[in-house]
């Protein structure tokens, strides 16, 4: 299943949520969006600095973890972004495929 990394900062509403209902009401809240598309949530940490949140999540494929994100972002509560994870053995099938690529100028 597709890992994705979530990393994601709060707007001051979101905050203002997060204060409300607390660190476990937004685990159960994502816990809920995530398994609701077929998904699990491998971890969820909050943190201090440029995010205030970074997650671990499994969907089936990229169209799932796309809806999450749409959702979440029109809620106007978050700035997130996703980054695709790739496991070792995924790299390494991606570095045995021939590209044919040529540079600019070359």
């Amino acid at each position: 299943m597709p890992k994705f990394l979530i990393q994601a900062a709060y707007t001051s509403e979101g905050a203002k949520g997060l204060l409300k209902e607390g660190g476990a009401g937004r685990r159960a809240a994502v816990e809920r969006v995530v398994a609701g598309l077929g998904g699990t949530v491998e971890t969820m940490y909050f943190s201090f600095g440029e995010d205030d949140l970074v997650c671990i999540l499994d969907f089936p494929d990229p169209v799932s973890m796309a809806a999450a994100a749409l959702t979440v972002k029109a809620s106007g509560a978050l700035h997130t972004r996703a980054t695709p994870l790739l496991t070792l053995d995924e790299i390494d099938e991606a570095a045995r495929r021939q590209v044919d690529f040529r540079p600019p100028g070359a």
